[in-house]
């Protein structure tokens, strides 16, 4: 009995083990991707698209959690004995990925101006433009290039060494806090707990539903016409309302007023707090120092979203019902950070942008392109 023991006490530690190499092998993928993968969409994106396509990326993020909380219900897969089949499904999109990673080309900016390979660029853009006049992308990433001529190599400490970058840089990393600091993790972390508070009776049901919302408002961020600053602001200021909304859960007869918050809170983060961070990033730099602006800003995200995940409920504890007021305080900070501070990109070619930062005033430069 003793040897069984033992051995069943092994096996479950070999287990445990294999989770956490397996969900640190999941985290380090989703680290990387979430930083080349919005890069990599807006340099071989057209400028007119780069906002709609660089927002696909988000899609996909969302579309995926809201299969996850489907499949995750106990009624499918959310049971002691289903669930670990469950986080292996996770194999399935790998192998899609892996099958079609050999058909995505190149990017043509990298192969013109990091490779000088000027035929092998002009013939991706053809491909991916479908036409063979593709003279304006082609003398667009000329210009960057002689710009990156007068540019080294840029490391992560020159980026904030540099009055060059500094702003820009700085940009970024809000821009990236105030996705994760809006409290949407939060929400989604612990909705199924809120919806229970709130008297719902099947909250998982009402935490999908949230899914749902999540995604449907994705898809109208991707048809984004008012600009990347626009929409950041409109997404910032709804989501604030919606979490002081959210606090009335404490009178009862007012319950179901914080559970229509919670789906205008996640309504207003996927039109512009959840999609634009990341897509924007890639637009504030040129192509010399994007590399590490890109991962400066995914650590940002990734580290927000750690202390707000890790935080949240011992937060809720001490502040009760008025847990949301403290992110309410925070979005309405970077609201005016936004409004002060963060360049309009829509329709701005990377150089335009760049310009706008070396001239000082990138806010002020990208309003008076744009008439």
């Amino acid at each position: 009995a003793f040897i069984s023991r033992s051995i069943n006490i092994l096996f479950h530690q070999i287990l445990l083990l294999m989770l956490i190499i397996g969900r640190f092998i999941v985290g380090l993928y989703s680290g990387l991707s979430t930083g080349f993968v919005p890069m990599y969409v807006g340099e071989i994106a057209p400028t007119s698209l780069r906002g709609a396509l660089g927002t696909l990326h988000q899609l996909g993020i969302v579309i995926g959690i809201l299969i996850a909380q489907i499949f995750g219900i106990k009624e499918i897969m959310g049971t002691p004995t289903m669930w670990p089949f469950l986080l292996g499904f996770t194999f399935i999109p790998a192998i899609v990925q892996c099958a079609l990673l050999p058909f995505c080309p190149e990017s043509p900016r990298y192969l013109l101006i990091n490779q000088n390979e000027e035929a092998k660029a002009k013939s991706v853009l053809k491909k991916l433009r479908g036409t063979e006049d593709v003279a304006a992308d082609m003398q667009e990433m000329r210009d960057e290039g002689r710009q990156m001529m007068r540019e080294k190599k840029v490391t992560i400490p020159e980026l904030f060494r540099s009055s060059l970058y500094r702003q820009p840089i700085f940009i970024a990393i809000m821009l990236q806090l105030s996705q994760q600091f809006s409290g949407i993790n939060a929400v989604f972390y612990y909705s199924t707990g809120i919806f229970e508070k709130a008297g719902v009776s099947e909250p998982v049901y009402a935490t999908i539903g949230a899914g749902v919302v999540n995604t449907a408002f994705t898809v109208v961020s991707v048809m984004e016409r008012a600009g990347r600053r626009s929409l950041h602001l409109i997404g910032l200021m709804g989501m604030a309302v919606s979490s002081v909304l959210m606090t009335i859960d404490q009178v009862k007869w007012m319950s179901y007023v914080s559970i229509v918050a919670i789906f205008s809170f996640v309504a207003f983060f996927e039109i512009g707090p959840g999609p634009i961070p990341w897509f924007i990033v890639a637009e504030l730099f040129s192509q010399g120092p994007r590399p590490s602006a890109i991962a400066v800003a995914g650590f940002s995200n990734w580290f927000a979203n750690f202390l707000v995940g890790m935080s949240f409920q011992y937060v809720e504890e001490l502040t009760g019902p008025y847990v949301f007021i403290i992110f309410t305080v925070l979005l309405l900070i970077f609201f005016v950070f936004t409004y002060f501070k963060v360049p309009e990109t829509k329709g701005r070619t990377f150089e335009e942008i760049s310009a706008g930062f070396r001239s000082g005033n990138a806010v002020g430069y990208a309003v008076f392109t744009m008439h």
